[in-house]
């Protein structure tokens, strides 16, 4: 398109300054005469544009001359430089990629939009990991033999570790992309035609394959995540388990167990701190209940029987470990 075009050669002639008119008209894959055309209709617009003939002349704007190609609202600028706080882009190793450009884009924006984006990641942090969980970019999996196979269109070789398997598995997989889930990274792939959810940090030896990804025709990431997630949440609860939490540590409790409350806890402001707050919750396998000793003597599990005994014989191995 005709407007396209202007304001792409506006931008080179911005960010360029002097360009020859053979040189733009490469880039646009368009004519030279196609290129004066342009530059005709730019000038007919109001914009100071001029071309120098000669060995060392081109296309140029006037000195000085800037406008606001970017089209961004303030409201717009605030939220995409929310972008360069700590997140994904750490874990795909991009932190310098994306200051250089966020600097590019602060250039052109207009003048009374800078200082509010530049005030954006003074005022604004975005930290996606959940509390007490492990992951983030401080200790994230490295997502570089994953990155190359998704951006290559190859086929992955993994050696994976399942959670409570004795022995690591091989496969050989078809990449769709990586999703970053609450801090955490996941490999989104094929497996036999059959989609399946890899755990980046889990992965113990990745090696791209030579042969092109076998993806499903009319079939992309968001489609095939949208399955698994869908998958991963409606999975039964097993384990059916009331707690009782004291009050003062309702908060903390709730906040680290979210993900496993079967019903809306109670507010935590009424009542005393020592008081007590009954909680129904869901666990995938009764040895996940360990994580409730975590809280102490502030958390006591009423039922079933079984989660009892079993966070009985969790105390009793602790205790035997720690003894004198």
């Amino acid at each position: 398109m005709k407007a396209d075009r202007l304001l792409s050669i506006l931008l080179l002639l911005q960010t360029r300054g002097r360009v020859p008119a053979t040189e733009l008209a490469e880039r646009l894959e368009v004519s030279v005469r196609t290129i004066y055309r342009d530059v005709e209709a730019l000038s007919a617009a109001g914009v100071p544009v001029y071309t120098e003939r000669g060995r060392h002349g081109g296309i140029a704007l006037l000195p000085g001359y800037r406008t606001d190609v970017s089209g961004l609202t303030a409201d717009e600028a605030r939220a995409l430089f929310v972008l360069s706080a700590q997140g994904a882009h750490s874990d795909l190793g991009l932190d310098g990629a994306l200051g250089s450009a966020l600097r590019k884009v602060m250039a052109a924006l207009p003048a009374p939009h800078r200082p509010a984006a530049e005030r954006i990641s003074e005022r604004i942090l975005v930290d996606p990991v959940r509390w007490l969980q492990p992951g983030g970019s401080a200790s994230g999996p490295d997502l570089g033999e994953l990155q190359h196979a998704v951006f290559t269109d190859r086929r992955l070789r993994l050696r994976y570790r399942h959670s409570g398997a004795p022995t690591p598995a091989e496969y050989t997989v078809d990449p769709y992309g990586l999703v970053s889930k609450a801090g955490v990274w996941y490999l989104v792939a094929d497996l036999n035609g059959e989609p399946r959810l890899f755990r980046a940090e889990r992965v113990l030896a990745a090696e791209t394959a030579e042969e092109s990804v076998r993806r499903r025709p009319g079939v992309g990431l968001g489609a095939v995540w949208a399955v698994l997630r869908d998958q991963v949440e409606r999975l039964p609860k097993e384990v059916q388990v009331r707690v009782r939490v004291r009050r003062g540590r309702l908060d903390m409790f709730v906040r680290i167990h979210s993900t496993r409350l079967t019903a809306p806890p109670p507010e935590s402001g009424a009542g005393a701190a020592d008081d007590w707050v009954e909680l129904a919750m869901g666990f995938q396998a009764l040895p996940a209940v360990r994580a409730l000793l975590a809280f102490g003597a502030d958390a006591e599990v009423l039922s079933p029987p079984a989660a009892r005994r079993e966070l009985a014989r969790a105390a009793a191995e602790a205790a035997r470990l720690y003894r004198d």
